[in-house]
């Protein structure tokens, strides 16, 4: 079936490789009556080039988790617009966000802010090989993004453009299976400089007595009230004994777990972490903190020592986004934004899987994830994840005015907001059984959604 391509997306594209910034944002993850541009957002709604109104479920790849245009933060980072927003020194809201950083997040010594999450973590890993002498990157196979630069695009599977030595210089590991990690460490002694995961993705860490046992288990708040040994404590106990700096990539944890991080919550002491996403409520700041032994590696007061040319970018410190910071975090101090997350996701997640239920698609329609920011997919007869029928209810929960570019909540997800979810899944639900019974061809308005990682267009 051919795709549907408007005039707006036609402009996208002949300007813009991709047609967006993200790959995520692209025309081709989106079913093909999706909007092709967005407008403005409000709390938890958005709307776009056209005045059509969503409930927004994608929340700006959820770096959004107060809501849009709260005004509070908008103030804070308008403050320092006025105030310059940028300087030839370092600025008073330079220091501050730093102090902050490491007042909320128990592990960090010390930071180094950025824009975005991909020059983070290369950050940390420039860091932990700096500070090893050694050259390979284990990284975690399960977890979907961590940098688009060549250490990490090279182990996926787009790897045109990038060197074979690169390629090679990254190695990947199994989550839950210690031993996958163990085996790199033997098959490469003494060379791999550190270990980079997330806490948690769509797997829960063994160990974590979770009551769920769906097939995508649903982590809760309560689940994690005690802090249980785990996989991820396995991990960073190997890394020590062996002298392997261990990242915890918090770029979509950090500020929704809680105020301090899913670290505190799993009881982690990571020795470089990284942030971004959520850490300002949308606006563009990501960081790179942790150990002051390692951090330090980039500093410039230890005379005659080799330099290590960590992060230098002229706007990341930018003076509106970090009061942007600061405000997002005394906002999360003083509400209860990420408790709320938590409830609000598992009764997202609960409302889905009464929907599906109802439908009689519940072993096709698997919603849940950590609470605070869960996901769906769709499943196929055959029980396997199947683009078209995703594409099929995303078309049909778009059509309702729900956009579904994940299930990411936010702290304004409102009454109302949950009635018209509901109200959409009621209409897209039978639809989607008719698919899974008849085939979605004939559904479908345009071509199935593709995920970003694969091999060719």
């Amino acid at each position: 079936m051919t795709t549907v391509r408007s005039d707006r997306r036609e402009r996208l594209l002949k300007l813009i490789p991709g047609g967006a910034h993200t790959y995520s944002r692209g025309f081709d993850v989106y079913p093909a009556n999706a909007p092709d541009l967005m407008a403005r957002g409000s709390g938890c709604r958005a709307w776009d080039a056209d005045g059509r109104e969503f409930i927004d479920l994608g929340m700006a790849l959820a770096s959004v988790n107060i809501g849009y245009a709260e005004q509070e933060i908008d103030e804070a980072a308008i403050e320092q617009i006025r105030r310059g927003n940028t300087a030839s020194r370092p600025s008073k809201i330079e220091l501050e966000a730093a102090e902050r950083f490491v007042e909320v997040i128990d592990s960090a010594d010390m930071v180094k802010f950025t824009k975005n999450g991909s020059t983070a973590v290369t950050a940390a890993v420039k860091l932990a090989r700096a500070h090893t002498g050694r050259i390979r990157i284990a990284r975690c196979r399960q977890h979907p993004f961590f940098s688009y630069d060549d250490w990490f695009i090279g182990s996926t599977q787009i790897t045109r453009g990038i060197p074979d030595e690169t390629i090679q210089n990254t190695v990947l590991f199994d989550y839950n299976d210690l031993p996958s990690l163990e085996q790199l460490v033997k098959s490469h002694p003494n060379d791999i400089a550190c270990v980079v995961m997330e806490p948690v993705t769509t797997m829960i860490p063994d160990g974590l007595d979770v009551k769920d046992d769906g097939v995508l288990p649903l982590l809760c708040r309560s689940d994690l009230e005690q802090n249980n040994h785990h996989f991820v404590h396995d991990v960073q106990a190997f890394c020590r004994d062996h002298g392997i700096v261990f990242i915890l990539d918090e770029m979509l944890t950090g500020f929704r777990w809680n105020l301090h991080g899913a670290q505190r919550m799993l009881g982690l002491e990571p020795d470089l972490c990284t942030f971004g996403k959520a850490m300002a409520n949308g606006y563009s700041v990501a960081c790179v903190g942790g150990r002051r032994e390692i951090m330090e590696q980039g500093s410039i007061e230890f005379e005659g020592r080799e330099r290590v040319f960590l992060l230098s970018t002229t706007h990341g410190a930018e003076m509106s986004s970090l009061g942007a910071f600061v405000a997002t975090t005394r906002f999360i101090e003083r509400e209860p934004v990420t408790e709320g997350l938590w409830d609000k996701g598992e009764r997202l997640v609960r409302l889905f899987r009464q929907k599906a239920a109802e439908a009689g698609v519940a072993d096709h329609v698997i919603a849940g994830g950590q609470a605070c920011r869960p996901g769906f997919m769709v499943l196929d007869q055959e029980a396997k994840p199947c683009q078209g029928l995703l594409s099929l209810l995303m078309q049909e929960m778009i059509t309702e005015g729900v956009l579904p570019g994940g299930m990411n909540v936010c702290h304004r997800l409102d009454e109302e907001a949950y009635e018209r979810i509901g109200a959409a899944l009621d209409k897209a639900m039978p639809v989607l059984a008719q698919g899974v019974r008849d085939g979605f061809d004939s559904l479908l308005r345009g071509s199935p959604v593709k995920p970003v990682f694969r091999r060719y267009n």
